[in-house]
């Protein structure tokens, strides 16, 4: 095995076990891909399911799916070296991006808007770098670009813990850091060809972005009551 590949699997390593560490589910479910999309599991504790937190945790389910599907794209077209195609995607990557923290703002204002978007930039170029240091094979760069992703991860969930009590920054953490990981898994998949792997990677993306989409649902039914009610 090349060192390139010993250390692109000692990134999914560290990133996937941070993340079964500090996932509010079991470290086991998290290794064997348990992550049910309808399970009701939260990291908010007692919540209630109001008509109006199923809509709007469908309404987020959507994004971050848009977010993993549009990400794939990017790095589909990159890997392919099809430019016109990268770039389309890469915009509605941020197009996508900018709905996910318009989310945020009839709760805590533009001014957290602005913030959130900014800080989800920072984790797509995260994702983007790694992407082009695994083009170009350069282990130093996916090493640094994997740094970047680890620390959005800690800047995100400390950004939402504050606005919103009922989301631990350890678990949005570990939420997080699973996310990251999974992108990294994909591009390197889909570099290597490894089409099956990928699929199964793309299923466990898109179950996990469904408790990010979720838990953030319920913790905003929790913090704002009367507006689920």
């Amino acid at each position: 095995m090349s060192h390139h590949s010993l250390a692109n699997r000692r990134t999914i390593l560290t990133l996937s076990a941070a993340a079964a560490a500090m996932l509010p589910t079991t470290g086991s479910a998290y290794a064997t891909g348990a992550h049910s999309a309808g399970t009701k599991r939260s990291v908010v504790k007692n919540v209630v399911r109001t008509d109006k937190t199923s809509q709007t945790a469908a309404a987020l389910r959507d994004l971050w799916v848009g977010h993993i599907f549009w990400v794939r794209a990017v790095s589909l077209a990159v890997i392919n070296k099809q430019d016109a195609a990268a770039k389309v995607a890469e915009q509605q990557a941020v197009e996508n991006a900018k709905s996910i923290a318009a989310t945020i703002e009839p709760f805590y204002g533009a001014p957290a808007k602005d913030g959130f978007f900014k800080l989800l930039a920072g984790h797509y170029g995260a994702v983007k770098a790694y992407l082009t240091a695994t083009v170009a094979g350069d282990s130093g760069a996916q090493s640094r670009a994997t740094q970047s992703l680890t620390s959005n991860a800690d800047e995100i969930a400390s950004f939402l813990s504050k606005a919103n009590p009922y989301l631990p920054k350890d678990a949005l953490q570990g939420l997080l850091l699973a996310h990251g990981g999974h992108h990294i898994q994909q591009i390197q998949q889909l570099k290597d060809g490894k089409y099956e792997a990928e699929a199964q990677t793309w299923d466990e993306m898109k179950k996990h972005v469904y408790q990010i989409a979720d838990a953030t649902a319920d913790a905003l039914a929790k913090q704002f009551a009367k507006k689920f009610a």
